[in-house]
């Protein structure tokens, strides 16, 4: 059976992507920072038929993130497959953004991808089978809006690094890659006791060439296809939004 590791995978995005990989015939271990989503995620995981666990895991913490490995391996094996995807938001007006503020989002968002990479592949190389490692960067890495400095570097940085891990990580047979997705709707895949309807407009929908905002299902299967379908791709992006980003405003 394989196994991937997931990030983030209590709600939002890192939920859908654990209940896919689930469905994939994945045994799933998951890393968050909410206690109660993430005991509810693993219960959602383990009804797909799927074996799993849950620590709870501050992903800017070495010592949590290498507990969090260990269990991993202990308990289900060596994971064939590492998603980053946890995330952090701390906006505000830049000339006003406390530089506490800054670090936390890059601690987490930035340290988190490069801790959770070096020690899932460390344990990787040591199999010998080599892997797929996915980060989730953001098209906030390549635009922005006001006062999203601290989150869109963030992104920026996972862009670079993941074209430095494809690298390094190359001869060791593992697969860098990323996905940057732009809206994604995920109100409605939070943990439930919040979970929200979400309701769009029409303008909403007509910002994307596709017609609609995008779901955290649509970032999974973009995830499963880099984990299983593209062998001859490592170090590239995938552009994720709707065709947003591409749309002459």
């Amino acid at each position: 059976m394989k196994v991937v590791a997931i990030t983030g995978s209590a709600q939002g995005i890192g939920r859908g992507i654990a209940f896919r990989f689930a469905e994939a015939g994945y045994a799933v271990s998951l890393a968050d920072a909410d206690q109660d989503a993430g005991s509810e995620a693993l219960a959602n995981v383990e009804k797909r038929g799927a074996k799993g666990l849950f620590m709870k895991t501050d992903v800017a913490s070495e010592d949590q993130v290498r507990r969090w490995i260990d269990l991993t391996v202990d308990k289900l094996g060596c994971p064939d497959v590492l998603v980053n995807n946890a995330g952090m938001l701390r906006n505000g007006p830049f000339l006003d953004l406390p530089a506490a503020d800054f670090d936390r989002v890059i601690a987490v968002n930035l340290r988190g991808t490069f801790l959770c990479a070096q020690h899932t592949a460390r344990r990787m190389v040591e199999r010998g089978r080599g892997g797929s490692i996915v980060n989730i960067a953001s098209t906030r890495a390549f635009m922005s809006e006001p006062g999203t400095e601290a989150y869109t570097a963030s992104k920026g940085g996972i862009v670079a690094l993941t074209h430095g891990m494809a690298i390094s990580l190359g001869p060791h047979a593992i697969r860098v890659n990323r996905i940057s997705p732009g809206w994604i709707e995920t109100r409605d895949w939070q943990y439930s006791p919040r979970a929200e309807t979400p309701v769009h407009s029409e303008r909403d929908r007509l910002q994307h060439p596709v017609g609609r905002v995008g779901t955290p299902e649509d970032v999974a299967e973009a995830c499963l296809f880099l984990a299983e379908h593209a062998g001859f791709m490592t170090g590239q992006n995938i552009t994720l939004d709707g065709g947003m980003s591409v749309k002459m405003i």
